[in-house]
């Protein structure tokens, strides 16, 4: 899981998350269902947008490669978001070097209004 830099969480909720890029916090190990479940009880919701984006990064190595790609794929997704999910990693091994292809897809969390 990714979360936009400035997305907003309930009160209180304390989520791991580490600077990936300039836009971007890497969410640590939560997955999307945990995080939805902890949002629901919190009064929050989790929308999943059906759309994903999937890009391609090389590197010499497969970390380097992966992560060119999903910085890559994170580009795509839609200012308006300020979550998104990466569900498909897959790494081509090549002589010197590394191609993944990333595929992420777009969430939003926010406040349920009352």
């Amino acid at each position: 899981m990714f979360l936009r830099i400035g997305c907003l969480l309930p009160g209180g909720f304390r989520l791991k998350q580490e600077r990936f890029n300039k836009s971007w916090m890497s969410a640590g190990d939560i997955s999307s269902t945990g995080l939805d479940a902890t949002l629901r009880r919190s009064g929050w919701q989790f929308r999943w947008i059906l759309s994903g984006c999937s890009r391609i990064g090389c590197g010499r190595t497969e970390a380097s490669a992966v992560s060119h790609a999903t910085t890559r794929a994170l580009s795509r997704i839609g200012d308006g978001f300020n979550a998104a999910e990466v569900d498909l990693v897959r790494v081509s091994i090549y002589p010197g070097f590394r191609i993944a292809r990333v595929t992420a897809h777009a969430r939003q969390i926010s406040e349920i209004a009352a």
